[in-house]
């Protein structure tokens, strides 16, 4: 009998075991404390000088990074560094303040949502990936799931907010993109890369800091709030996200960004007393399963013989 090739369905795998459930796990906690960004800022900071609040979450952190590791960048890593800290931290993080103080935190969050898009389009593009119609599509999946539970008809939508929310992530996006194409310098761990990135950024931020000014009624509640953004949301999640960039496929890694918006609504519902409705519950199990399905390859197990089946 002549040999035959046929396909099957597609078959989710996950490459790497445990040791890619493990790293997946520590990267999804620097989403995870992300989401608490927009609860910290209404509730802790001062409104206004969303700069300022970046500077604090960027800068003392970054420096904290360079005095434990005592590694500075050599020959084209200081651009380099320039660049991912200036998309990544100095243009994202004002405006993800911005968004989060214009905009209800849900709103800003759904924003944020649009970031796994973004990064399968660049990692077709600028990564010369295959592209991923399975986590392109799960992306989508994921974003209208968040859409779902955060916002409402009675949302108000600022335009600057909008504006904000949306050129940081595409911002963010390339930097996740760029980081996972240069990845780091042999010898160079994600403390001292985070650190160079964060340090970058917050100094690129502090001109624009300095114009707008210090924020009056700073009071304990809000420096336990700064802290809380620099070490726990800047210097531990960075170092665990840019540590997973470098470990998992970057379009996976991107979904787990929909952990932030579920988490924001998920403190709004048990801090704040916001109820949640059935049509948010749909939304979240759509965004909790996008996530997780975004990280499994499909592959197509293919027979070229009576069989013999092989996976492609």
């Amino acid at each position: 009998m002549a040999d035959t090739a046929t396909i099957a369905a597609p078959v989710p795998t996950v490459p790497g075991g445990r040791g890619t459930v493990g790293t997946t796990a520590l990267t999804a906690l620097a989403p995870l404390s992300w989401g608490t960004t927009y609860l910290v800022t209404t509730e802790l900071l001062p409104a206004g000088h969303p700069t300022f609040a970046a500077v604090l979450r960027a800068l003392p952190a970054g420096l904290i990074a360079l005095a434990l590791t005592r590694k500075l960048p050599s020959d084209s890593w200081w651009w380099k560094a320039g660049v991912l800290g200036t998309l990544n931290i100095g243009i994202f993080l004002p405006l993800l303040f911005v968004a989060a103080q214009r905009l209800p935190g849900g709103a800003a969050a759904t924003l944020g949502a649009v970031q796994p898009v973004v990064v399968a389009v660049l990692s077709v593009l600028v990564l010369r990936e295959r592209w991923s119609v399975w986590r392109l599509s799960w992306g989508l999946i994921g974003a209208a799931g968040v859409g779902l539970v955060v916002l409402g008809p009675d949302a108000a939508l600022d335009p600057v907010g909008i504006a904000a929310g949306l050129v940081g992530t595409v911002a963010m996006a390339v930097g996740v993109a760029l980081t996972k194409l240069w990845g780091r310098p042999e010898g160079v761990g994600p403390v001292t890369l985070a650190g160079w990135q964060l340090t970058a950024g917050g100094l690129v931020m502090v001109p624009l800091a300095l114009m707008q000014g210090v924020p009056s009624g700073i009071d304990g509640s809000a420096v336990g709030g700064y802290v809380w953004l620099g070490l726990v949301g800047g210097l531990i999640a960075y170092t665990l996200w840019f540590r997973g960039i470098g470990r998992l496929p970057v379009t996976a890694t991107a979904l787990l960004v929909l952990l932030s918006p579920l988490m924001a609504a998920a403190l709004g519902a048990t801090v704040l007393d916001e109820s949640f409705t059935p049509v948010q519950g749909v939304g979240f199990l759509l965004a909790l399963t996008a996530l997780v399905a975004g990280q499994f390859q499909p592959t197509r197990r293919i027979h070229t013989a009576p069989g013999a089946v092989l996976l492609a």
